[in-house]
């Protein structure tokens, strides 16, 4: 039966229409997405390139930044370029600083050479260095080597020929100090085994042993450090003595307390030592020079208990010790054998007389006199390390024009 109401042609959906539409659709996102995996497969695999990112986020930062911001940036680093090639120019000047002191001063080590303030390139270009601080060790200086001298030149005037080449320099004024060191002396002076110290403001203490005619002698000494003249010191020797053991005491000079004298010890045991004690008693001159009346020494030679009394009184034994040995060698040789001595060390003793001990014992020292300019020292003191004096220079100069 025919509907009462028939349905037009046009109403129906055409079924060729619809598939045109997926063509757009999911089927054919889905149909690529098979392809390209289809296509994967078949390329060789390539580790991801992470630095195209990176790149491209710092190009995204910099693009970022203000044109103010990218001006500091690009200040800061000139700026930073700017003081290495200074410190470099610093360095080369004062490596090249060093070397001309050396040469010009006949020193044996390169100085080290500080020069202060910044930047040091605009210094060059004014000519005038703030401050320069040299430092130079080991410095000859008579018998003995300063330890250091140290030296800090102000206002420094230069000589120049544009940024690169430096023909001198004029110092006004300079101050500093050299020091002598103690380890240097007891180093360089070590020949006698002698070690020094200080004592007190300007007083050197010397304590050590002497070789003498095949015996260590002990030998003490103070010295005195005085200035001699503007670039000199000096040290006066005084209390100079040789302990010869226990026997005797031998110091240098003509004075009555000075000579070969027995120790007190060594006198004291003529109280028991009866025929050194006779010996002694025997020589009518030291008899005299004892002051032992004539009649105690006959009975003290012919009684050994009244020897015994004689030889064990104090007063006995400090004129014994104030006998002068050395004369007696020359008249007597066999009595100072007999109390033991050398006859080799009584022949080598008077040799060492107060110049020579001194002269070994000698710390001072002169500095070698500046092509121009003069320099001084001043205010001499000694301290725990050594001996140090304050320098001063003026009108100095270093090459020239």
């Amino acid at each position: 039966m025919r509907s009462p109401h028939p349905i037009p042609a046009h109403s129906y959906p055409n079924p060729y229409d619809e598939l045109a539409s997926l063509d757009d659709g999911p089927l054919t996102e889905f149909l690529l997405e098979e392809r390209d995996e289809a296509e994967a497969q078949d390329d060789p695999w390539a580790p991801p390139n992470h630095r195209r990112g990176s790149r491209r986020k710092r190009r995204s930062r910099l693009a970022g930044l203000s044109f103010a911001m990218k001006a500091v940036v690009g200040l800061v680093v000139l700026a930073a370029f700017l003081t290495l090639a200074d410190r470099w120019a610093l360095l080369y000047a004062e490596r090249r600083a060093a070397d001309t002191l050396k040469d010009r001063l006949n020193l044996a080590v390169a100085p080290e050479v500080q020069i202060d303030g910044f930047p040091f390139l605009t210094q060059v270009a004014d000519e005038r260095l703030d401050s320069v601080k040299v430092t130079v060790p080991d410095v000859a200086a008579d018998r003995v080597s300063l330890a250091q001298v140290t030296a800090t030149a102000r206002d420094v005037r230069l000589d120049t020929d544009g940024l690169t080449s430096v023909r001198g320099a004029d110092v006004p004024r300079l101050e500093g100090d050299v020091l002598l060191s103690f380890a240097d002396l007891n180093r360089e002076l070590g020949a006698s085994q002698v070690t020094f110290t200080g004592e007190g403001h300007d007083r050197v203490r010397a304590r050590g042993t002497l070789p003498v005619a095949g015996h260590d002698l002990s030998l003490r000494a103070e010295a005195r450090i005085v200035r001699n003249g503007d670039r000199g010191i000096a040290t006066h020797i005084g209390g100079m003595r040789l302990d010869i053991g226990d026997l005797a005491t031998y110091r240098p000079g003509a004075r009555t307390s000075e000579g070969l004298h027995l120790s007190r010890k060594s006198a004291a045991r003529l109280t028991h030592e009866t025929r050194k004690a006779k010996a002694l008693l025997s020589i009518p001159s030291v008899v005299r020079r004892l002051g032992v009346p004539d009649s105690v020494v006959r009975a003290a030679l012919r009684n050994e208990s009244k020897l015994t009394d004689l030889t064990g009184t104090p007063r006995f034994v400090q004129q014994a010790m104030r006998l002068n040995l050395i004369d007696l060698a020359l008249d007597h040789p066999q009595l100072l054998g007999l109390l033991g001595f050398d006859p080799a060390l009584l022949d080598a003793l008077p040799r060492l007389t107060r110049p020579v001990l001194a002269d070994q014992l000698s710390l001072g020292f002169r500095l070698p006199e500046p092509p121009s300019g003069q320099v001084r020292l001043r205010d001499v003191r000694v301290e725990e390390d050594g001996i140090r004096v304050r320098l001063e220079g003026t009108g100095l100069a270093i090459g020239g024009k």
